[in-house]
Parts: structure tokens; sequence; C-alpha cells
């Protein structure tokens, strides 16, 4: 059985949790996080779930983040690699069609959310839901918008003429990039209209992977 340290309001974490059940693969989380626990944020006073700061967390992890995952003695950090390596051992038809160029294609792409999606949604969150109130600042919540905005015409308009991120079929590079507009669309403030994403959307609702372990409210704030 894989085993993943993580929690379930780490968008990371989703991915991999996410690739799992596509993959049917087995797994056990095991809560971890140097800045999240049961009762929200350290900066409100609430104790992190730990484990990241441990030396055998930090012998696996030296950045100790979360997600990382252990198959059989294999292991590994950094969720678009975990979410790859799920691909490519366990669910190669699924995940990518068996195809090196679709794997590319999806490739690319979550790496793309990861810099263009990732740093903006990571101030979304913290400045509207975890920080401690007076630690926020509007300027930066107002900020998000304007970041955002541009990549997500560039994402309309790639599900204007494919599907999926990677093609006509759901691929590994649907996890990452569907997680993130998830939890952008979750926020609800506004941007330009991107009814190619909302269908795209629509579609990953209905994956089991994605109602498990992205849609519920209360992994996203």
């Amino acid at each position: 059985m894989l085993r993943v340290w993580g929690r379930p309001t780490s968008i990371c974490t989703q991915r991999v949790l996410w690739a799992c059940v596509e993959a049917g693969v087995e797994f056990e989380l095991t809560l971890a996080s140097a800045t999240m626990g049961r009762g929200g944020h350290i900066s409100t006073g609430a104790q992190p779930y730990g484990s990241v700061e441990t030396p055998w967390y930090r012998a696996m992890n030296p950045n100790r983040t979360v997600p990382t995952i252990d198959d059989d003695g294999f292991v590994l950090w950094e969720s678009n690699a975990i979410v790859g390596y799920i691909a490519a051992r366990y669910a190669r038809e699924t995940l990518f069609g068996d195809s090196e160029k679709t794997y590319a294609l999806a490739s690319q792409w979550m790496s793309w959310t990861n810099q263009r999606l990732e740093p903006p949604l990571h101030t979304l969150v913290m400045e509207l839901s975890r920080l401690r109130e007076d630690l926020r600042t509007a300027r930066a919540a107002a900020s998000v918008v304007e970041a955002i905005a541009p990549a997500l015409d560039i994402l309309d308009e790639r599900l204007g003429h494919s599907t999926f991120v990677a093609g006509d079929a759901f691929s590994m590079g649907d996890i990452p990039t569907g997680a993130a507009v998830y939890r952008w669309k979750v926020f609800g403030l506004g941007g330009p209209p991107t009814p190619h994403i909302e269908a795209w959307l629509t579609k990953l609702a209905a994956r089991e992977g994605f109602r498990r372990h992205v849609e519920p409210r209360e992994f996203q704030i």
C-alpha cells in the first residue's frame, strides 16, 4: 500500500490522492504539516499536524513539505513528480494513454499550473481564509484577480480546442490544473468569462477522485 504524508486541505496533497483514485492505488494518508492542523492555520493558535520537522521525515524530504510518498521503499516528494510516477507505474493507459506525447503535454500543463496558478492561489487562500484576520491585507487579496485572469484566458482558449488539457481524453494533466481552478471558483472572485473552463470543470466533477479529495468545501478553506 502506498503511504502518503500530507493533509486534505493541501492542494498538492489533493493532486496525489486524486491520482491514486484514478489509478486504483490503495493508499494510507498520514496527516502531516508544519503550518496547518485540525484547528486551522498556526497563525490562529492552532496546533499543526507536525511530523515534518522530525529527523525521520527530514530524511525522506529535506524540504519538510507535503506531500511525500513511500511506495514499498521508494520515496518521492513534489506533487507533480508523484502524480507522474503514479501514472507511469500504475495507470499508463488511464492517465496518459500510454503515449509519450500525451505524457509530455500533461506535464506541460502541470508545470504551467505551478507557475501561473499556484502563486496567486496561495495568496488567495491565506488572505481570505487561513491567516489570522489582523494579518490579512485587502490589497494582497485584490491583486489575485489581476494576477490570475490572464492565466484563465490561456486555459480557456486551450479548452476551446481540446476537451481536456492534453487532448480529448482525461489525463494526469487535468488533476493539478483542475484542483487549482476549482479552488479559484470556490472563492467566487469573478474574473473573465470562461465558458470552456466551466464545461471542463463539469466533466471533472463527475470523477470519483475529484469528488472525494477536491470538491468538499472544507478542503479548500
